[in-house]
């Protein structure tokens, strides 16, 4: 079973940075995908970044492009997401997602098979 837990949120000001991490347990040794999404009130959730099954491609959506960066660490089980230039519209409920079995990557909520708890982020103006 696989099993993913967030940690990294606090709450910072606007222009900050936070790394998040995603420890994860229970994924197979290939064809997975990892996802983040967040969550926030009146929006919903929403895809931030995602990995390829292959760990070599990224892919974000426009509102975190060139602000956010996804990386994996095979080894450590672990996925990341460094933000930087926070934004107040950027504050949520960040969430570690994984699709299995997956061959590209994912961005759709739905798609997912496994979620992570949570871990909040405020940004204040």
């Amino acid at each position: 079973q696989v099993q993913l837990v967030e940690s990294g949120g606090d709450s910072v000001q606007a222009g900050g940075s936070l790394r998040l991490s995603c420890a994860a347990s229970g994924l197979p040794s290939s064809r997975f995908c990892l996802t983040w999404f967040r969550e926030s009130p009146g929006k919903g959730r929403e895809w931030v970044a995602a990995i390829s099954a292959d760990g070599l491609k990224t892919h974000y959506d426009d509102s975190v492009k060139d602000r956010f960066t996804a990386s994996q660490d095979h080894a450590a089980n672990r996925v990341y997401l460094q933000m930087n230039s926070l934004k107040p519209e950027d504050t949520g409920m960040y969430y570690c997602a994984a699709r299995v079995p997956c061959a590209t990557f994912f961005a759709a909520p739905n798609l997912a098979t496994a979620w992570g708890q949570g871990t909040q982020v405020t940004v204040s103006s």
